[in-house]
C-alpha cells in the first residue's frame, strides 16, 4: 500500500486557503488536513485536485500566532507556506491538540470592551489626581523644600538663558545703579528684606522687553523693558515689585512641582517615556515655572501695589506698564504678548481699583 493511500485513509479537514511553493509568490488553491497527527496540504486546483503539495509532522511545522483577522501562515520544513483566513478553524485544530496559539494582541482584541473601560477608568483617576491630589501634593512639596532646591533650579535656569538667549546688559552703570536703588527700597519691605533679592540686568535678545523672578529671589530685568519704559522709573520699579510678589508667594516653585507632577502622571500612565521628570528638576526646569496662572498674576499685581505704597511711590505705577503694552505693542486683547503677563485690560483696572482702595484705607487710618 502506498504512503498516499495510507495518509488519505483517515484525513481530518482543517481549513481551505492558498499554498505558496518555497521562495515563490505563486498561489495555488489548497486545503489543509490532519492525517494521523501530521499536516498535509492537498491541491484544489482544477486538473490537479488532491495532489499533495506539502507534508510534515507537527513538530517540524510553524503555525503563526493569531492577530485579529490577519491570514494564518503554516510554514513547512521545505519553506513552502499555506495561508488561510479561517483563523477559527486553525485555533480549533490547535486546541484539539492541547495547543493555545492565540497571540497576546489577539486576546486584547477579544477583551476590547474591557480595555475601553480600563482606559476610561485610568483617565478618570488621572483627572481626579490632577484636580485634587496634585495641588495638595504641590503645597506639601513647597512646604518641605529646602532652600538649596530653588537655588539650584534658579542657577540652572539663569545659566541656560545666558547661554541660549541673553547677552550682557548694555545699560550704563549709572542707569543700573539708579534702578537698583529704587529696587532696594521696595525690596526692603518684602518678605526676607532686601538681602533676599538680587537684581540682574541682561540684554533680552529674543525675549525682548520683560522681567521675571526665579524661585531663589534672583530677578532679571531686560534692557528692552527699560527702553520701553522710557523715563518712567517708577513703572520699572512697580514691575520689579510684581516679580518680588512671585517670589514671596513661591509661584515659580509651585509651577515647577506642578510640571513635575504632570510628567509623573504621564510616566504612570504611559510608562518610561524618557527622563522627563529628571529634566524638569535638574536641567533648567525653572523655564517651565515662568508662566503663571491668572490667580498668581493677580496676587503679584496686588503685592506690587502694596510694596510701592510702602516705599512712598505711586502704587498704581504698574498700570502704566499695561498702558505701554496697549499703546506701543498693540496689545488690546485679553492675553498679553508676554506669556508671563496675561490679561492686560482687566488687570490694569484691578490694579487701579486696589491702589485706590489702599490709599483710601491709608487716609482713614492716618498711615
Amino acid at each position: 500500500m502506498s504512503m498516499d493511500s495510507t495518509l488519505a485513509s483517515d484525513p481530518q479537514a482543517i481549513a481551505t486557503g492558498i499554498w505558496h511553493p518555497p521562495h515563490s509568490s505563486r498561489e495555488v488553491p489548497a486545503r489543509l488536513l490532519d492525517v494521523g497527527g501530521s499536516l498535509i496540504v492537498l491541491s484544489d486546483e482544477e486538473g490537479d485536485a488532491s495532489k499533495r503539495l506539502a507534508w510534515g509532522i507537527r513538530s517540524d511545522i510553524d503555525v503563526s500566532q493569531r492577530v485579529g483577522s490577519i491570514p494564518r501562515r503554516i510554514v513547512f520544513g521545505n519553506e513552502s507556506v499555506f495561508e488561510t483566513r479561517d483563523n477559527d478553524a486553525v485555533d480549533a485544530y490547535l486546541q484539539s491538540r492541547g495547543e493555545k496559539r492565540s497571540s497576546f494582541v489577539h486576546r486584547l482584541e477579544i477583551v476590547r470592551s474591557r480595555l475601553i473601560a480600563f482606559a476610561l477608568a485610568v483617565f478618570v483617576l488621572a483627572s481626579i489626581i490632577y484636580r485634587y491630589a496634585l495641588p495638595a501634593l504641590v503645597e506639601v512639596a513647597v512646604l518641605v523644600t529646602p532652600p538649596v532646591v530653588p537655588e539650584m533650579m534658579s542657577a540652572g535656569t539663569l545659566k541656560t538663558l545666558d547661554r541660549v538667549t541673553f547677552g550682557p546688559s548694555k545699560l550704563l552703570e549709572a542707569q543700573q545703579a539708579e534702578i537698583r536703588d529704587d529696587f532696594t527700597r521696595i525690596a526692603a519691605n518684602a518678605e526676607g528684606g532686601a538681602g533676599r533679592y538680587h537684581l540682574n540686568f541682561r540684554d533680552g535678545g529674543l525675549i525682548g522687553p520683560n522681567a521675571f523672578a526665579l524661585p531663589d529671589g534672583n530677578l532679571v530685568l531686560t534692557d528692552q523693558l527699560v527702553e520701553l519704559a522710557g523715563g518712567d522709573k517708577e513703572m520699572i520699579t512697580a514691575v520689579l515689585g510684581h516679580e518680588i510678589g512671585h517670589v514671596e508667594y513661591k509661584h515659580s516653585l509651585r509651577q515647577l512641582y506642578r510640571a513635575a507632577g504632570v510628567a509623573g502622571l504621564v510616566l504612570l500612565i504611559a510608562g518610561d517615556v524618557g527622563s522627563g521628570v529628571h529634566d524638569v528638576l535638574t536641567q533648567g526646569g525653572g523655564l517651565l515655572a515662568l508662566s503663571y496662572s491668572r490667580q498668581a498674576e493677580a496676587q503679584a499685581d496686588r503685592r506690587s501695589v502694596e510694596l510701592m505704597l510702602a516705599a512712598g511711590k505711586d502704587p498704581a505705577a504698574l498700570s502704566r506698564f499695561f498702558d505701554l503694552l496697549e499703546a506701543k505693542l498693540d496689545d488690546h486683547s485679553d492675553t498679553s504678548m508676554l506669556s508671563t503677563h496675561p490679561g492686560t485690560p482687566e488687570r490694569k483696572q484691578a490694579i487701579l481699583d486696589y491702589a485706590r482702595e489702599l490709599k483710601e484705607k491709608q487716609a482713614r487710618t492716618g498711615g
